[in-house]
C-alpha cells in the first residue's frame, strides 16, 4: 500500500470533522483573551488552520483580517465556504503552504496562531522560525499536547515516544523563556476539547467504508488513539501557550551575587525615599519570605540596573502564594519599557519555578497588562482596607485551585 493511499485515507476519514485536533470556542477565546490588547483590526496568520473553527472566531469575535495556511486544498475550500455563509469571506483568505516555508515577509501579523497543528513542524522550531512573523509587540499562541503528570504511565510513554515526544507544561515555557519569549499565560484545556474532536471521529470511524484502500488502517489508528485517550488520558493533555518575544532592548537577569548594594540606591531613587528600599532589605533577612532567583534585574546599556522587580513568599488562606514587590526602575530609564522587561522576567521565572499564584497592590492601570485581575475574582482579599481594584491576582498554573481567604504578607510589610 503505498504512502499517498494512507494519507488520502486520512483525510477521507477526517472530511467534514468540525476541528482536526482537540480544542473549542470556548478555549480559542481564552487564548484570545491572554493575548491582551490588540489592534483595531489585527492582522492573524492561522496556521494549519484545518477547516478554520478558529480562523472563524477569530475574524467575527476579534476583527481580525486572517490568513488561514494549510496543505489540504479541501479544508481550505471548507473554510472558504463558511466564511460566505457567515459574511467574513472579505476578514479571511486562505492559502495553500507550508507552515515550514512560509512565503510572508518579517513582522507581517499581530498574531500567529495555531491550534492543534504546531507538531507538524515541533515545538521548539516553531518558536524560532515563526517569531520573525511577528511585528513589535506581536503574539505567538500555540496548542500543544503535553505530560500532565511526573512520571507518566509506560502505555502512554510508549506511544508518544513513538510518535512525538512531549513536555510537560513547565518544560515547553521553559523551552519558549530559553527562545526568547514571555510567557503571557498557558491553559490547560479541558476533557471537552477532546470530546468535540473525538466524538466526531469516532462517528466517522464507524461509518467508513473499510474496503476502500487504506481506511481500514486509517480507522484502526484513529480507534486506537481515542482508545489510549480514554484509557491513558490522565498522563497526556492538550494545553495552550500565549508567547510574545522578549523586548531586545533589556537584557533581564537574576540579580548577582553581590549585587543588593546596587539595588538599593535604585529601588531608594524609584521611590523618593528608603522605605522601599528597606523593605527590600528586610525581606532578604526573612528566610521565610526570600525566594532564592525572583530577584530580577534590567540592565541598562552601560551594563548597571535600570530596574528592579522581587517576588516573596505570603500566604492566602494558609496556601502558599507569592506577592510581586516592590516593582522599582531608575528615573532615568522610567517609561522606557525596562520596568515591563524585568516585570515580565520577573513573572516567568515564578512560573518555571513552580509558584501558581502571584498577587500585587498597585496600580490598577499597569498590572492588568500582565494579566493580573482583581484579586476579590477569586476570593482573595487583603488582611487591611485598600481599593478592591488595587489589590490584584495573577494565576500562573490554572491546573492547580487557587486558594481562596486573606492574604498573610510577610512581617516586613508591617500589614
Amino acid at each position: 500500500m503505498s504512502d499517498n493511499t494512507l494519507h488520502d485515507s486520512f483525510f477521507a476519514l477526517h472530511h467534514g470533522l468540525p476541528r482536526q485536533g482537540p480544542g473549542s470556542d470556548a478555549t480559542t477565546r481564552r487564548l484570545l483573551a491572554l493575548a491582551g490588547l490588540l489592534p483595531e483590526r489585527p492582522r492573524v496568520l492561522d496556521l494549519g488552520c484545518g477547516p478554520g473553527r478558529s480562523a472563524l472566531l477569530l475574524a467575527a469575535e476579534a476583527g481580525a483580517e486572517v490568513t488561514a495556511v494549510d496543505t489540504h486544498e479541501p479544508f481550505l475550500a471548507e473554510l472558504r465556504e463558511a466564511a460566505a455563509d457567515r459574511g467574513l469571506d472579505g476578514s479571511i483568505h486562505t492559502l495553500r503552504a507550508d507552515m515550514g516555508a512560509l512565503p510572508f515577509p518579517d513582522g507581517s501579523f499581530d498574531l500567529v496562531w495555531a491550534e492543534s497543528s504546531v507538531f507538524v513542524l515541533g515545538f521548539d522550531r516553531a518558536l524560532t522560525e515563526w517569531r520573525r512573523l511577528l511585528a513589535p509587540g506581536g503574539t505567538l499562541v500555540l496548542t500543544e499536547c503535553v505530560w500532565t503528570t511526573g512520571e507518566p504511565g509506560p502505555v502512554a510513554r510508549a506511544f508518544w515516544e513513538e510518535h512525538y515526544p512531549l513536555r510537560t507544561v513547565t518544560g515547553n515555557a521553559a523551552a519558549a523563556v530559553a527562545a526568547g519569549y514571555h510567557v503571557l499565560g498557558t491553559v490547560t484545556q479541558p476533557d471537552g476539547d477532546w470530546d468535540e474532536y473525538y466524538v466526531p471521529l469516532a462517528a466517522h470511524a464507524e461509518a467508513a467504508d473499510t474496503t476502500v484502500p487504506g481506511m481500514a488502517e486509517a480507522v484502526a489508528g484513529a480507534r486506537a488513539e481515542i482508545a489510549l485517550r480514554r484509557e491513558h488520558g490522565s498522563d497526556y493533555g492538550y494545553a495552550g501557550f500565549v508567547l510574545r518575544p522578549a523586548d531586545p532592548r533589556w537584557r533581564t537577569r537574576p540579580e548577582g551575587a553581590g549585587e543588593a548594594a546596587a539595588v538599593r540606591p535604585l529601588v531608594a531613587a524609584a521611590f523618593g525615599s528608603d522605605a522601599e528600599a528597606d523593605l527590600v532589605d528586610a525581606l532578604r533577612r526573612d528566610p521565610d519570605a526570600w525566594l532564592p532567583g525572583l530577584s530580577y534585574v534590567a540592565e541598562a546599556p552601560d551594563g548597571s540596573v535600570a530596574a528592579h522587580a522581587l517576588i516573596t513568599r505570603c500566604r492566602v488562606g494558609g496556601a502558599p502564594a507569592a506577592a510581586l514587590a516592590p516593582v522599582a526602575v531608575a528615573p532615568e530609564y522610567q517609561r522606557t519599557g525596562a520596568g515591563q522587561a524585568v516585570v515580565r522576567a520577573v513573572l516567568d521565572a515564578a512560573r518555571l519555578r513552580g509558584e501558581s499564584l502571584v498577587l500585587v497592590l498597585g496600580h490598577p492601570e499597569y498590572y492588568p497588562k500582565f494579566g493580573f485581575v482583581r484579586a476579590s475574582e477569586y476570593a482573595i482579599k487583603p488582611g487591611f482596607e485598600v481599593p478592591d481594584e488595587a489589590m490584584m491576582a495573577l494565576v500562573l498554573d490554572d491546573s492547580v485551585p487557587v486558594p481562596a481567604g486573606t492574604i498573610a504578607y510577610p512581617a516586613a510589610f508591617g500589614v
